[in-house]
Parts: C-alpha cells; structure tokens; sequence
C-alpha cells in the first residue's frame, strides 16, 4: 500500500507539472495572432491558432488544478523524463494543428512539421512559397520555444531545487548556478539577448525585418527553418552568411559555457574540450570540402570558402541553414557533412547529435589507451577533463555511459538508414538523410518532400524525437510507463 501510495502521488506531480507546461505552450502558441496587427488580411487564418491553443490551455488547466499536490513533491530524472515525454507528445500534436487548414497538409505531414520544429530539426515538407506570415512565424516561434526548452525551463524555474530533474531528463544537466530557478531564468536572458542582437544583425545585412526575426530564431535554435524555400542561398550575400555563422555557432554552445563567455571567463572556455573540438573539426573539414569538393563546382575563391566553411559549420551546429544546393556536390562532401552532422552540436545546448563532448570523451580515451599501451603496466594513466570550472577525472561510469548510448544511437541509425533505402532511396542519400533526422540537422539531399512515402516519414518523425530529446531517457521512460501502468492496472483489478 505504501508503493501505491507513493506512485500516485508521483504521477499527481506528474500530471500536474504537465499540466503547467502545456498552459505555457499555449501562450507561445497564441504570439502568432500578434502578428495580424501588421499582416490583418491573413484574419481568416486566426482560428487556426486560437483554437488549438484554448484547447490546449483548457486541457492544461485542468490537468494542473486537479491534480495539483498539497505538498512539494520532489521530482528525480526519472519523474522529469515522463514530464518532458508526454509533455512534448501532446505539445507536438496540438502544434500541427495550424499547418492543416492553412497549408493544407495531411495529418502526417503536419505532424511531421511539428515535430520538425519543436526539435529544432529543420527538415520541412512545407511549401514556404505560398505560406502565410502568420505560419512562417509560427513555424519559426516551435524552433526558438523547443530549442531553448522554454516549457521544461519554465517548469524547472517553478518546481523549485527538484526542477533538475525535469531540464536532466531533457539532457540539460549541467546548471549555470546551483539554484535551478536562477539558472532558468539565465538561460531565457542570453537566449533573449541573442536573439535581439541577431535580429538587429540581419537587418543591418539587408534583410526585412520580418525575415530577419524568423532567421535569428532559427539561427540560434539551430532549427534551420527559413521563410525562403531557397534558405540563406536566397540572399547570395556574404553580410548575411556572416551574421549567420555566429549565431549558428553560438546555438551551438553548452549554456554553461556561453555564461562563461558572458563573464569574460576565456580561460575556462578555452579549456572547454568541445571548444577545442571545435577548434579542430571546423578548419579541418571546411579546408577539405573547400579543396575536394567547393573549388571544382564555384566560380571564384569567395564563393568556393564561403560554402565550404558555411556548409561545414551548418552541418556540425546542427542548424541546417544552407546556402548552396547539393545536387551536383560529390561523396567527398556529402559524406563529410553526414560525419559533421551525426557528431552534432554541444552538450545542455539547441543542437543535436552524438554530442561534441561526447565525442571529444572517446578522443580522450583513445589516447589514454595508446598512452597505457606504451607505458610499463604498473604506471597509472589519468585522463583529466574539464567539465564547467572544474577539474575532473574519468572514472568507469562516465566511460560506460558514452559507449552505451553510442552503441545504441548507431543501433538505431543503421536500421533507420536501411529502412529509408527500402523505401527506394539511395544509400549516400539515406546515410545523409536519416543522419540529419537524428542529428536534428535539417539538411536535405531531396529524401524529404511532401511526397515522400509514409514509412520513410514516420521514420525521421521517431529519428527526429530520439535524437532531440535523448533517446536513452525516453526508452528508459518507455518502460517505466508501461510498468507503473501494470501495476497500477493489478490494483484496480484487485480492489485495492
């Protein structure tokens, strides 16, 4: 009786804090008719908004009253990963909900949309050319919210100390102070920043202000949904390329790093080892794609590097801006950037992928492994790391931890990438295209189109969720769901 006991008031928490996050979902989903005051002839279209969003407000006001606790109740990774899990589900389905009377989209292809933005993938099979402002910013507004995770922020901010729990189970671990509710609200401070310094930059580039609002967005969401069908190839202009490339990069960043760098801590940002992977695999893949692949297909040495390092560092942040198109690039490129885009982004930031730290942790351990090997075998190898401000050491647990969920991302690569090339597509199209689905990149070879079959879609919708929101948490979120329901149901069935 005390288990029964204690789930149920877990799940009221639950509930509750689900509750609360579709509340704040919904208001994001209402900013879009803000915009009528300026574009008042798509009128027509506000229904499309209001409506999804009073259900979902009226559905999370509900779930938040009625199952609000009396007492605090502590929240671990475990309560937060079924928050996040069915939070972003409902949240997802609700968001596609505009996309159906306004595009014209089918059901799925909606779905698709959704999901594409609010894990700040990219991918679209959307035709931007007859879509509305209203729906051009909406699309933008899921890649700024889900990039960010203002929903898991905001209920992290809410939930006192315990929030940990929520924005871990989100794969934001690390905090910039150690009260969760100061660290939230941080993070909205150097994400909000950031994006008004990136809006006022793309004006200054020559872009509307319009478009220049949905790009810093998607820019710094490391979403890649662009209110062009051509991206940033679009302008052809290297001001814009430029403004582009830092807020990519900045996206890119750990937020504890980015509030190292806010404070003039250069030092400990250089000892970074994302930093310093990035340092590395930036120069090192813009300078081979610009030699073996760039310098044969663009007339001019600026248009060869601009696409070589714009490409190369779209693809790594996970942002899927492009300015060129990949029709008559080689394998040497096209596989340099499904590389790029399958490490991905760095750690507790919008980007997806392995994970830079992750990546640089199996470089560590490589060289460790050397080291050992031609040391005397009584000599002890440390392999120091810097995490934050701190020092420390790699110990079993975190080796184990990197390994797993490396195993099992390429666990479910493979089987992605042979399921796309069954649906007809080739295999470097697949590698490309289910790598950036994973990646949350957004970059396309031409897979993704409305036209696409459903068995391929459905595939980069499950590639595009796992990958956003740490697939180890949700498989592990999975089972506890359909444990504590058996058990709950045996209750039921047995009175008690």
């Amino acid at each position: 009786m005390r288990e029964k006991e204690y789930l149920r008031q877990q799940y009221a928490a639950i509930f509750s804090s689900v509750g609360f996050i579709l509340l704040l979902s919904a208001g994001v989903m209402i900013l879009p008719l803000m915009l009528l005051l300026f574009y008042p002839e798509e009128m027509g279209n506000a229904h499309a908004f209001a409506l999804p969003a009073a259900c979902l407000g009226l559905t999370g006001l509900v779930l938040w009253k009625a199952f609000r606790p009396s007492v605090s109740v502590p929240l671990s990774v475990r309560e937060g990963g079924i928050i996040v899990f069915i939070s972003w589900i409902l949240v997802i389905l609700f968001s596609a909900w505009p996309f159906v009377p306004v595009l014209g989209l089918s059901f799925s292809r909606a779905f698709f949309e959704s999901v594409s933005g609010w894990t700040t993938t990219g991918l679209s099979v959307a035709d931007v050319t007859r879509a509305g402002h209203l729906i051009l910013f909406w699309r933008s507004l899921m890649q700024f919210a889900g990039g960010a995770g203002l929903a898991i922020i905001m209920m992290s901010a809410i939930a006192g100390p315990a929030g940990a729990g929520i924005s871990g189970a989100e794969g934001r671990s690390d905090q910039l102070l150690p009260h969760v509710r100061r660290s939230a609200r941080l993070v909205l401070m150097i994400y909000f920043c950031y994006a008004v310094a990136g809006t006022l930059a793309y004006r200054l580039a020559g872009m509307s202000f319009f478009d220049a609002v949905n790009h810093s967005f998607a820019a710094l969401s490391t979403g890649g949904f662009s209110t062009r069908a051509e991206s940033i190839a679009y302008w052809n202009s290297p001001a814009v390329e430029a403004v582009t490339l830092p807020l990519m990069l900045l996206g890119n960043l750990s937020f504890v790093t980015a509030w190292f760098l806010w404070r003039g801590n250069f030092r400990t940002v250089a000892r970074n080892g994302e930093i310093r992977l990035l340092s590395v695999l930036i120069p090192a893949s813009a300078i081979a794609v610009f030699f073996f692949t760039c310098r044969t297909l663009y007339t001019g040495l600026g248009k060869s590097a601009r696409a070589a390092v714009f490409e190369t560092v779209s693809a790594l942040t996970t942002t899927g801006f492009t300015s060129v198109t990949y029709g008559n690039w080689n394998a040497f490129g096209i596989f340099t950037l499904t590389v790029l885009m399958l490490i991905g982004g760095g750690t507790c930031s919008t980007a997806g992928g392995i994970k830079q730290f992750r990546v640089w942790l199996l470089w560590k351990l490589l060289v460790r492994e050397i080291r050992r090997a031609l040391l005397p075998r009584t000599a002890i190898v440390e392999c120091p790391i810097w995490e934050g401000g701190r020092r420390v050491f790699l110990d079993d647990t975190r080796v184990r931890e990197v390994t797993v969920f490396v195993s099992v991302f390429f666990a479910i690569y493979v089987p992605g990438v042979m399921l796309l090339c069954a649906c007809g597509y080739s295999l470097p199209d697949s590698l490309f295209e289910f790598a950036s689905a994973m990646g949350t990149a957004g970059l396309s070879v031409g897979v993704t189109s409305a036209g696409m079959p459903d068995t391929a879609l459905y595939a980069e919708i499950l590639a595009m969720f796992l990958g956003r929101l740490e697939f180890i948490v949700v498989i592990v979120t999975v089972f506890r769901l359909g444990r504590d329901s058996r058990l709950m149901m045996r209750w039921t069935l047995k009175g008690e």
